[in-house]
């Protein structure tokens, strides 16, 4: 359940009011990293992005990662088939959200909206962080991990964060907690993300 508090600032962090429903699924320290959208918005368009990176600071990071070619770097790296297979785990939960009853248009493709390749680093990472079994979030957080410098992210500096995987020891304060909504895996201690 979205808190009017959390609603606020999500709002405040997308710079517009949010035009569907959703659930803060990663935070730090109580700000919210990830959303969970519905995947229908509030007027009953189809919303196909059901992770999103709201966080400034990992938004911030994974935004020059893509501006260095990172989504063509990404596409390179990641074996063909496992992306295929993320992108319908993906579509397969969003589309579990949808009553089987309703009739209307329906959101397609998998992460990002897309059906193959990747299209958004953020979207991937997004449920990645969620607790997502994404290839693509994976190697966005190893990318980062590795050192990306941006103008407020300098992994491995004292007081940054630094990247884990879910169920990792490497805890510290400000570290990112995944929510225990829904099905996300990791959803007991917490998560060192960026």
């Amino acid at each position: 359940m979205t808190t009017p508090a959390q609603r606020r600032r999500v709002a405040e962090l997308l710079g517009r009011e949010p035009e569907g429903d959703f659930e803060v699924v990663v935070d730090e320290a109580g700000d919210p990293v990830v959303i969970r959208n519905e995947p229908l918005l509030s007027d009953g368009r189809p919303m196909p992005t059901r992770y999103w990176l709201v966080g400034e600071v990992p938004r911030r990071a994974v935004g020059r990662l893509e501006s260095l070619g990172g989504v063509r770097q990404a596409q390179a790296a990641v074996d063909a088939d496992e992306l295929s297979g993320a992108h319908a785990r993906y579509a397969a939960e969003r589309d579990a959200a949808i009553e089987e009853s309703y009739s209307g248009p329906r959101p397609s493709g998998g992460v990002g909206g897309t059906r193959r390749g990747v299209k958004c680093l953020h979207a991937h990472y997004a449920w990645y962080l969620a607790g997502g079994d994404d290839p693509v979030g994976r190697w966005v957080a190893e990318q980062l991990a590795a050192g990306l410098d941006t103008e407020s992210f300098r992994p491995g500096t004292a007081g940054s964060r630094r990247i884990g995987t879910a169920g990792s020891s490497r805890g510290s304060a400000g570290s990112y907690r995944i929510g225990t909504a829904g099905s996300l895996r990791g959803s007991a201690g917490s998560t060192v993300l960026p």
